[in-house]
């Protein structure tokens, strides 16, 4: 499940609820090379490739469970990690419902594409580039270089990388501070360093870390921690962000919009406590989906949505180890994400039995599978 930053909220918020991936072309084409399982499918378990000079070959098309990062980078920080400033601008931007964000002028992310949804990579011995739709390419010198010492400041920052044994490490810097780290509007400067690690485990399966360091903006450095799986019989598809771009006008907040962020619903410890569980995806008719958002078929595995507590909020996840994206309470059975109405429904004897993401484009639901152990 991914979450794109070029979309307006109410399509970001439909694909946490698994609508259906709109990426790729050449779709179920066999490409040559793949390892396959008696039945023809891709073997996501087995091996991994490797290259000529023995190093893990990360050539592929990756989609990562970046969904709640894409949201709010920070999550895995306490209070007082941010500095003020920072802090204050956030918020700013969050009351505004993020409608400066850059990605509604078509302004490229920061390097690491955590929050797209495909990203290509292609590796040779001295480069290895990352290729995404609708974004700028972005490549990795491996030839030993370091990383320039007086850069001139870019969008997508400047990258080297080397091996520690199997895992790729990739050293960025060199951002200009114009990209916004989330779609909540953390700022950063132009010190920002962001270290990824890329260890893939076997053919179909990769753990990737990324560790953000911007001592202007943030007291220390921080970790999250993703997993990619590998989608091997699809090709990108050409995306223009501003070709017969018409949205942007289109966004405007009022005073109302915003009196409304601002007003803090408290609810119960008790009433929050019961929302808490697993919850499964499910298509119109109840059948349950996938993490693509299509119908759980053959080795697909079912798109759990977790809710925890924390503090006097819910939290979302997207799928196990995932980020956390932060729910507002509207009542006590009404909340929003991303900007979008978020509903728990119960039954005549008060057991909460599904939530339901109210969209424009439809409801998407997902039933009450089991409470959290």
């Amino acid at each position: 499940m991914t979450f794109c930053l070029r979309m307006a909220p109410a399509t970001a918020a439909a694909i946490l609820l698994a609508a259906p991936a709109a990426f790729g072309q050449w779709i179920n084409y066999p490409r040559p090379g793949i390892p396959r399982t008696a039945d023809g499918k891709p073997d996501l378990n087995a091996p991994v490739p490797k290259t000529a000079g023995g190093k893990p070959d990360l050539s592929g098309i990756w989609v990562t469970n970046s969904a709640g990062y894409g949201l709010d980078l920070t999550t895995g920080l306490k209070p007082g990690d941010i500095l003020p400033w920072a802090e204050a601008l956030s918020k700013q931007r969050a009351e505004n419902l993020s409608t400066g964000h850059p990605g509604y002028r078509c302004m490229p992310d920061i390097g690491p594409l955590i929050s797209f949804g495909m990203v290509k990579i292609l590796q040779t011995p001295g480069t290895i580039a990352f290729l995404a739709e609708g974004e700028p390419f972005r490549q990795v010198l491996t030839d030993g270089r370091p990383l320039p010492k007086d850069p001139n400041p870019t969008w997508q920052g400047y990258s080297v990388g080397h091996w520690e044994g199997d895992t790729l490490v990739i050293e960025s810097a060199g951002y200009n501070d114009k990209t916004w780290l989330d779609f909540k509007g953390h700022p950063h400067t132009e010190d920002l360093h962001i270290t990824e690690r890329y260890h893939r485990k076997d053919f179909g399966h990769m753990d990737v870390t990324m560790t953000f360091d911007d001592p202007k903006a943030y007291r220390h450095p921080w970790t999250i921690a993703l997993t990619g799986e590998l989608k091997p019989d699809t090709e990108l598809l050409e995306y223009v962000c501003n070709e017969n771009e018409r949205d942007a006008r289109h966004i405007v907040v009022t005073e109302e919009d915003r009196k409304k962020f601002r007003t803090t619903v408290k609810v119960a410890p008790e009433i929050l406590a019961r929302y808490a569980g697993v919850y499964q995806a499910v298509d119109q008719q109840g059948e349950p989906l996938d993490k693509d958002g299509k119908p759980v078929t053959g080795d697909a595995k079912p798109e759990k949505l977790i809710i925890t507590v924390d503090g006097d909020q819910l939290i979302l996840q997207v799928g196990a180890g995932a980020g956390k994206i932060p729910l507002m309470a509207e009542s006590e059975n009404h909340f929003s994400v991303a900007g979008q109405p978020l509903e728990f429904v119960t039954n005549a004897q008060g057991k909460v039995t599904q939530l339901i993401l109210h969209l424009v484009e439809g409801d998407r639901k997902a039933i009450r599978e089991r409470d959290l152990p």
